[in-house]
């Protein structure tokens, strides 16, 4: 598959087959996010891979029960309630991997590195027939001090970019994109204007 047929052709996965990322696949996708741009090329990334269903449901429990005491006032968060009350709901979307990119907790620009990692990881995951999801609703519970000493993540870092992986039950539908909205372009005047 080609680079421009990978992004557009990109979805978030939300329904997965059963079986898990072969363990080659799973590095595969490590070494190609690895050769995203880093600021002063920190490469900040470090990964967790977990492929452990029962492990995965406790994590999507807890994940659910510390968004809804946090979820507050906050409209686009309560839109969730119903579905993060449900017992059933799986946050990963009972996909049989789920890698997390993390970095140091006070890098500059520890983050933005690692979406980087985490876009060449969905565009190679595409490329490769899988299909891609971020869970940001996991974050809280990854960066919860007793999970992340589970997961041996030092308490240095933090987990940034959870991203699940899988091969998908159907290809999810195109998503409309809005136009392209350019605020200014300054452009040099020609020669003699």
């Amino acid at each position: 598959m080609e680079l421009m047929e990978a992004i557009y052709s990109r979805r978030a996965t939300r329904s997965f087959l059963p079986e898990r990322v072969s363990e080659d696949t799973v590095r595969r996708l490590l070494e190609v996010a690895v050769q995203a741009p880093s600021a002063m090329n920190t490469q900040p990334w470090r990964f967790v891979v977990i492929q452990d269903a029962a492990r995965l449901d406790r994590y999507s429990e807890r994940a659910k029960s510390l968004l809804l005491q946090r979820m507050g006032a906050d409209d686009k968060s309560r839109q969730y309630a119903q579905r993060l009350s449900t017992r059933g709901f799986n946050i990963f979307y009972d996909a049989g991997t789920l890698i997390v990119i993390c970095a140091p907790a006070n890098g500059v620009y520890a983050q933005a590195d690692c979406w980087l990692a985490a876009q060449n990881l969905q565009l190679a995951a595409r490329a490769l027939g899988l299909g891609t999801c971020c869970i940001g609703f996991a974050i809280p519970a990854l960066n919860d001090p007793e999970v992340k000493t589970e997961l041996d993540i030092p308490p240095e870092l933090a987990a940034i970019a959870p991203i699940i992986v899988g091969t998908p039950r159907s290809t999810p539908p195109p998503v409309p994109r809005a136009a392209v909205h350019v605020l200014s372009w300054f452009h040099q005047p020609e020669a003699g204007q």
